[in-house]
């Protein structure tokens, strides 16, 4: 048994049990039509309630925040009954479940756009990936991102309303709080690195500037909800979908020491191991150096994501690289993670053919531990 992975923690107003957390993570299988969640959804999140804490899927704030086939929302009132369901499920199991608030900016394609519009962005650039739509025969296919249209200051200002009445929507969803995705090459994100931001008024150019939309949302949603209740999960260095900074150090460090502005319950940061669904041998060496500066400088509760072991994750907690360790791909075959990792009891390996869309097949069906009987 791993102690240090098996320690109490305070995360806002929450009592956590333990440090194993469950990532966010697409899996692409809301309900169709409206990407409302469906009961299919609520027994997959009630088999993992015995997380520290549950972070959704990212969950679109608004329509146009859409990006991938059969993702879920928050802005319509099935999808807030549908998420009531899953909340009330974890509930019942003892679990904590905070839902991710995401926006993909121009990581989309016109068939997710209100009227068949074109992505938005800070700027209208070519945009090195692919999104997931689905086909004419209504499977789903990798299609390429157009270059998107760049954001007019009054279309910035209704994505941090739509990101406040998100967090709204999620609360009266039952939620225990609210994850802001800042990350992943994603809208947030786009803003926050120079690779992707080249705009010359108030949300581009420096650092507090590429910033401002970050601070926006962060206010806009803890006014709403509270800043107990609210996380952020950033990438710092990341790469995936175009990202990159030209001074990561001074970007992220001050993104870091700004969020204690607010007294958030807490700060989660991907690791560079995984850069989308792929391991990555090539991040940047000044990963680890960036990861100590925030850490030191965010004077909240930090969990880390991104490739972690039982092994690496007792060293991050024991070692105060971290207070809380998110696991993603070993929840989605093992719903009961945290009595394996507790037990260090052998692991179920994940499918990745079924890791986006489908049925219940590498969703709810794999098993939880059971011994050999003598």
């Amino acid at each position: 048994m791993s102690d240090a992975l098996f320690q109490p923690v305070r995360l806002g107003r929450h009592s956590l049990a333990h440090r194993v957390a469950m990532a966010p993570l697409t899996r692409s299988r809301a309900g169709q039509p409206g990407n409302v969640p469906t009961p299919m959804n609520v027994e997959y999140y009630r088999q993992r309630a015995g997380a520290a804490l549950i972070v959704t899927e990212a969950t679109q704030v608004s329509q146009q925040g859409q990006g991938y086939a059969w993702t879920p929302g928050i802005h319509s009132a099935e999808q807030i009954e549908g998420w009531r369901t899953v909340s009330d499920a974890v509930h019942a199991e003892g679990g904590k479940i905070f839902l991710q608030l995401w926006h993909v900016g121009r990581v989309s394609h016109p068939i997710f756009q209100p009227d068949g519009g074109l992505p938005v962005a800070p700027t209208a650039m070519p945009v090195p990936g692919k999104t997931f739509i689905v086909d004419s025969d209504g499977k789903g296919a990798w299609a390429d991102v157009p270059v998107p249209q760049a954001l007019t200051l009054d279309g910035i200002a209704q994505i941090v309303q739509d990101f406040r009445v998100a967090a709204r929507h999620a609360m009266q969803a039952g939620m225990d709080g609210v994850e802001i995705h800042a990350g992943n090459g994603y809208l947030i994100d786009q803003f926050i690195n120079s690779a992707s931001n080249h705009r010359t008024d108030a949300y581009g150019g420096s650092i507090d500037n590429r910033t401002r939309l970050l601070f926006d949302i962060v206010a806009a949603v803890t006014d709403e909800v509270g800043a107990e209740n609210v996380g952020v999960r950033l990438t710092p260095m990341g790469r995936f979908m175009g990202m990159g900074d030209d001074t990561p150090e001074a970007t992220f460090g001050h993104i870091a020491g700004r969020l204690n502005d607010w007294k958030l319950a807490y700060l989660h940061l991907v690791e560079p191991a995984i850069v989308g669904t792929v391991k990555d041998e090539k991040y940047d060496p000044r990963w680890d150096a960036i990861i100590e500066l925030m850490r030191w400088q965010f004077k909240g509760v930090l969990m880390l994501a991104g490739g972690y072991t039982l092994e690496t994750a007792t060293h991050a907690l024991e070692s105060g690289r971290a207070d809380l360790i998110a696991f993603g791909r070993p929840f989605i075959a093992n719903p009961d993670l945290p009595a394996r990792l507790r037990d260090a009891l052998p692991l179920n390996e994940a499918d990745p053919a079924t890791f986006f869309g489908g049925d219940e097949s590498g969703y709810i069906d794999y098993p939880v531990f059971a011994p050999v009987a003598d």
